[in-house]
């Protein structure tokens, strides 16, 4: 494929990341811009020393790009004739999938391999927060309380389910084994165990699977297909004193269903770094569960700057691939919102 292509860059950049995308695309043409999914309040924020200042990105730059890079609005693409590429910033890219956003020629490919590192550490933060009381203990902290709240558990010799064995679920579910867990995990398709897995099961399995579960780990991307996955009756299923974390997307779980099982203490604790609504609206009842620990959709961010260096290497080698008309890696299926194995 020739050169020679318009390229725009909305993630934030330093003058490494410049060298190596131009290195990768040589004869293309760049433009480097704010995107609209970094405010300058989380710009400010970022683990960078000489971020590139750049403008805004606007509507003219959008339409004068061949490729893009970075989670621009679904609306201002409008099915561009003219855009042949769009890689993500994230792994989830349920707004580009809808009908109308990208034309049928446009390749849409995700930044699975980016954030297993930075999203399975903040999940195993979070299991420990609550199977070692910690959330509760910082609430006792703030009374000046100095008491016992009873037993904890380990993740050694407990049963977690992963539910999504993508790039995320599989750092997660390493990190278990590595503790002494028994991983099962739990996939829409069938495919070979990794090693780190004793099991892997197919999502027809689950209700048979949740009472079994210690930790329920969810890490799938939001589609028709998740949308209430674990509804009232699946979190019904769930072990007493059973764990739940949600990474993948808040509407894969049934917020209210959720509250009503850890204000009843049916479930120990959830650990949740998306929501349904999301943002989660002051005076939700979910702020003031004690078991619930909420972070504002921030585990896979750039505030681990690995995750950034990982999302800037794998369109530097798509463009690559590109360039040479050759296939690139991470495209999604847009019937699934998946990516294509």
């Amino acid at each position: 494929m020739e050169n020679g292509k318009n390229i725009l860059v909305t993630v934030p950049v330093e003058e490494t990341h410049v060298q190596k995308l131009q290195e990768a695309g040589p004869g293309c043409a760049f433009r480097f811009k704010a995107g609209t999914a970094l405010p300058s309040f989380q710009r400010a924020k970022l683990p960078f020393e000489n971020l590139i200042e750049t403008d805004p990105v606007t509507q003219k730059d959008i339409d004068w790009a061949d490729i893009i890079l970075g989670n621009v609005k679904g609306e201002s693409l409008h099915g561009s004739e003219k855009l042949l590429w769009l890689q993500t910033n994230s792994a989830g890219v349920e707004e580009y999938i809808r009908p109308g956003v990208l034309a049928p020629h446009t390749l849409l490919t995700n930044a699975t391999g980016a954030y297993g590192l930075a999203i399975s550490e903040h999940m195993l933060a979070m299991a420990l927060e609550i199977l070692k009381k910690l959330e509760l203990y910082r609430d006792a902290q703030q009374r000046e309380a100095w008491e016992s709240l009873g037993p904890v558990r380990s993740i050694y010799g407990s049963t977690v389910l992963v539910l999504g064995m993508g790039d995320i679920g599989g750092e997660f579910g390493k990190r278990c084994k590595a503790l002494g867990a028994k991983v099962i995990g739990v996939r829409r398709t069938d495919a070979a165990k990794p090693d780190y897995a004793d099991e892997v099961r197919l999502i027809a399995d689950l209700d048979a699977l949740l009472p079994q579960a210690d930790i329920v780990a969810v890490t799938l991307p939001g589609t028709e297909a998740t949308r209430n996955l674990l509804d009232r009756r699946r979190l019904g299923l769930m072990k007493p004193g059973a764990v739940l974390l949600n990474v993948g997307r808040g509407t894969i779980v049934d917020t209210e269903a959720l509250c009503d099982a850890l204000e009843s203490g049916a479930i120990a604790g959830a650990g949740l770094d998306v929501t349904n609504p999301e943002p989660l609206p002051q005076g939700h009842r979910l702020w003031k569960i004690p078991t619930a620990v909420v972070t504002p959709h921030i585990s896979g961010f750039y505030h681990l700057k690995e995750t950034h260096t990982r999302i800037v290497d794998i369109f530097a080698q798509n463009l690559t691939r590109f360039l040479k008309g050759e296939p690139l890696k991470n495209q999604v299926d847009f019937a699934t919102g998946y990516r294509k194995l």
